[in-house]
């Protein structure tokens, strides 16, 4: 680990001042500092938010939630407005990570972990993310756990966060906060693909703080369900994520939404797919549509082909279980 100073603003705009290209905000930490411990990441100054005014969870004005930035996620997932509204964002908070991690993660914290790719990691190997234009080896390397869609030649790294496919699928709303005022970030447009820029990961510009995530007013209570499947069933990434939420009235579907983890640079969704959905009986024909459509442009690496029938059938298995309840019956297929 190279040196660094240490800062503890006593407010967000003092935050924000101190901000740079060299600079890195903390919280939690749970990620940064292993960047830090690997030298991944070198910052010059890291910038002490964990004391800032940023823990609040509030309904808005339009029934909505807003969530503070430093709210952890164990907070988050616990907290009887989300447990109550937006099961869905609960039950992937809880998929993730382990219950110490949980209990020092922040939820702007959570929208910036850098990937979990080997080679990202392993600062002896090129990598494209962590030193643009020196390549990309686990293209033709170890890929087991990589992306099958929206990847580049540059980089085929996944987003390796649970939380945020859950945000995706509700279309929450980031709240930031730089040098030149406040703005809001449709969560669709927060994070990037890799295209030829894979270094960077989200369209924040390096004074910008998140300071919010927002919600919609809840529509989605009755039918949702978060399906991670992985390795082993204790603190392990996503080989595939579903979240899956449908709202529907008299046995049919009147509104759908559909995001993928652990297949792409970010979390992966396709308005096509649900719109297969929309004012139709739930049924597994019908999920098996919605699955061939968000998957049509999956692109497997050596490793992991495996990926695009076992997202096919988690995606049938998390649209039944949101639609019929939590056990998932195959003969209805």
């Amino acid at each position: 680990m190279t040196p660094f100073s240490y800062h503890k603003p006593a407010s967000v705009n003092e935050a924000i001042s101190l901000s740079g290209l060299t600079s890195r905000f903390i919280a939690g930490g749970t990620n940064l500092l292993d960047l830090m411990k690997e030298n991944v990441l070198r910052p010059e100054r890291l910038i002490d938010i964990s004391g800032l005014a940023l823990k609040d969870v509030e309904q808005t004005a339009t029934g909505g939630l807003r969530i503070g930035a430093l709210v952890s996620n164990a907070e988050l997932a616990w907290h009887p407005l989300v447990e109550q509204s937006y099961p869905l964002l609960s039950q992937a908070i809880l998929a993730g990570a382990s219950p110490q991690l949980r209990n020092m993660a922040s939820t702007g914290g959570n929208l910036l972990q850098r990937t979990r790719c080997y080679y990202f990691y392993d600062t002896g190997t090129p990598c494209n993310k962590r030193e643009p234009g020196s390549g990309c080896p686990a293209r033709d390397g170890l890929n087991r756990s990589h992306a099958i869609l929206g990847a580049s030649d540059a980089c085929v790294a996944t987003h390796p966060s649970d939380m945020c496919v859950a945000l995706a699928a509700l279309e929450a709303v980031v709240h930031v906060q730089g040098r030149n005022g406040e703005r809001q970030i449709p969560f669709a447009e927060f994070h990037r693909l890799p295209g030829d820029q894979p270094q960077r990961d989200n369209h924040l510009a390096d004074d910008e703080l998140i300071t919010a995530i927002e919600l919609p007013a809840p529509s989605f209570t009755a039918h949702a369900r978060y399906l991670k499947i992985r390795d082993r069933a204790s603190y392990a990434f996503a080989l595939i994520s579903v979240a899956a939420a449908l709202h529907i009235e008299q046995g049919v579907i009147q509104d759908a939404r559909l995001a993928l983890g652990g297949v792409a640079h970010k979390p992966w969704r396709d308005p096509a797919a649900e719109q297969i959905l929309k004012g139709q009986a739930p049924a597994p024909a019908l999920f098996a549509q919605a699955a061939d459509v968000l998957l049509q442009t999956a692109a497997p690496l050596s490793q992991n082909a495996f990926k695009v029938p076992l997202a096919h059938r988690a995606i049938i298995r998390a649209l039944d279980e949101a639609a019929f309840g939590d056990a998932f019956t195959g003969a209805r297929a």
